[in-house]
Protein backbone atom coordinates (compact mmCIF):
# COMPACT_ATOMS: atom_id res chain seq x y z
CA UNK A 1 0.00 0.00 0.00
CA UNK A 2 1.53 3.55 -0.82
CA UNK A 3 -0.03 7.18 0.06
CA UNK A 4 0.45 9.88 -2.00
CA UNK A 5 0.85 14.04 -1.43
CA UNK A 6 0.75 16.75 -3.76
CA UNK A 7 3.30 19.68 -2.19
CA UNK A 8 3.77 23.00 -3.80
CA UNK A 9 7.35 23.99 -4.84
CA UNK A 10 8.40 26.85 -5.95
CA UNK A 11 4.47 27.39 -7.06
CA UNK A 12 4.64 23.89 -8.70
CA UNK A 13 2.28 21.37 -7.54
CA UNK A 14 4.71 17.92 -7.13
CA UNK A 15 3.48 14.68 -6.18
CA UNK A 16 5.29 12.44 -3.58
CA UNK A 17 4.78 8.87 -3.22
CA UNK A 18 5.82 6.64 0.24
CA UNK A 19 5.20 2.76 0.22
CA UNK A 20 7.26 -0.31 1.40
CA UNK A 21 9.45 0.37 -1.29
CA UNK A 22 11.03 3.51 -0.53
CA UNK A 23 13.58 2.49 2.19
CA UNK A 24 14.79 0.12 -0.73
CA UNK A 25 14.86 2.36 -3.91
CA UNK A 26 17.00 5.10 -1.59
CA UNK A 27 19.05 2.57 -0.41
CA UNK A 28 20.03 1.06 -4.02
CA UNK A 29 20.37 4.95 -5.04
CA UNK A 30 22.24 6.71 -2.14
CA UNK A 31 23.71 3.45 -0.03
CA UNK A 32 22.25 5.15 2.61
CA UNK A 33 19.22 4.40 5.68
CA UNK A 34 16.04 6.42 5.14
CA UNK A 35 15.01 5.81 8.16
CA UNK A 36 17.90 7.21 9.86
CA UNK A 37 18.26 10.03 7.66
CA UNK A 38 14.79 11.46 7.86
CA UNK A 39 15.10 10.98 12.16
CA UNK A 40 18.58 13.29 11.90
CA UNK A 41 16.76 15.86 9.46
CA UNK A 42 13.61 15.82 11.57
CA UNK A 43 15.62 16.77 14.65
CA UNK A 44 17.50 19.42 12.91
CA UNK A 45 14.29 21.10 11.66
CA UNK A 46 13.10 21.07 14.60
CA UNK A 47 15.49 22.86 16.64
CA UNK A 48 15.98 25.68 13.86
CA UNK A 49 13.27 28.52 13.27
CA UNK A 50 12.25 29.12 9.83
CA UNK A 51 14.66 31.34 7.48
CA UNK A 52 17.65 30.07 10.27
CA UNK A 53 19.80 27.05 8.48
CA UNK A 54 20.38 24.59 11.35
CA UNK A 55 21.24 22.41 8.38
CA UNK A 56 24.52 21.31 7.21
CA UNK A 57 25.09 20.89 3.62
CA UNK A 58 25.22 17.01 4.41
CA UNK A 59 21.56 17.53 5.72
CA UNK A 60 20.54 19.41 2.89
CA UNK A 61 21.77 16.67 0.36
CA UNK A 62 19.89 14.52 2.41
CA UNK A 63 16.57 16.42 2.48
CA UNK A 64 17.26 16.69 -1.52
CA UNK A 65 18.07 13.21 -2.00
CA UNK A 66 14.97 11.83 -0.14
CA UNK A 67 12.79 14.18 -2.21
CA UNK A 68 13.90 13.10 -5.15
CA UNK A 69 12.57 9.37 -4.26
CA UNK A 70 9.58 9.94 -3.44
CA UNK A 71 8.98 12.66 -6.36
CA UNK A 72 10.57 10.18 -8.57
CA UNK A 73 8.74 7.29 -7.05
CA UNK A 74 5.54 8.79 -7.75
CA UNK A 75 6.52 10.56 -11.03
CA UNK A 76 8.19 7.99 -13.47
CA UNK A 77 8.87 11.27 -15.85
CA UNK A 78 10.65 13.06 -13.13
CA UNK A 79 14.79 13.45 -14.19
CA UNK A 80 16.94 10.25 -13.27
CA UNK A 81 18.84 12.52 -11.14
CA UNK A 82 18.36 14.80 -7.63
CA UNK A 83 20.58 17.29 -9.68
CA UNK A 84 18.43 17.44 -12.86
CA UNK A 85 15.29 17.72 -11.08
CA UNK A 86 15.94 20.51 -8.48
CA UNK A 87 17.20 22.33 -11.60
CA UNK A 88 13.56 22.72 -12.63
CA UNK A 89 12.96 24.86 -9.45
CA UNK A 90 14.48 28.28 -8.03
CA UNK A 91 15.55 28.48 -4.45
CA UNK A 92 12.70 26.97 -2.21
CA UNK A 93 12.16 26.93 1.68
CA UNK A 94 13.58 23.31 3.01
CA UNK A 95 11.69 24.41 6.11
CA UNK A 96 8.09 24.23 4.38
CA UNK A 97 8.88 21.11 2.14
CA UNK A 98 10.42 18.66 4.80
CA UNK A 99 7.73 18.48 7.34
CA UNK A 100 5.56 18.13 4.99
CA UNK A 101 7.32 14.60 3.45
CA UNK A 102 8.10 13.74 7.23
CA UNK A 103 4.15 13.28 7.90
CA UNK A 104 3.58 11.35 4.89
CA UNK A 105 6.72 9.04 5.80
CA UNK A 106 4.76 8.53 8.92
CA UNK A 107 1.49 8.05 7.69
CA UNK A 108 2.80 5.38 5.02
CA UNK A 109 4.74 3.87 8.27
CA UNK A 110 1.54 3.89 10.43
CA UNK A 111 -0.49 2.18 7.17
CA UNK A 112 2.20 -0.36 7.09
CA UNK A 113 2.14 -1.01 10.88
CA UNK A 114 -1.77 -1.18 11.21
CA UNK A 115 -2.09 -3.87 8.16
CA UNK A 116 0.77 -5.49 10.02
CA UNK A 117 -1.68 -5.70 13.19
CA UNK A 118 -4.76 -6.79 11.56
CA UNK A 119 -2.53 -10.16 9.46
CA UNK A 120 -1.41 -11.03 12.66
CA UNK A 121 -5.25 -10.85 14.41
CA UNK A 122 -6.44 -13.09 11.46
CA UNK A 123 -3.58 -15.28 11.52
CA UNK A 124 -4.23 -16.17 14.96
CA UNK A 125 -8.08 -16.96 14.74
Amino acid sequence: MSITRTIEIDGKDVLFKASAAIPRIYRLKFQRDIYKDLRALEQSVNGSEEGESGLDLFSLEMFENIAFVMAKHAEGSIPDTPEEWLDGFNTFSIYQVLPRLIELWGLNVQTDVEAKKNFAQQSVK
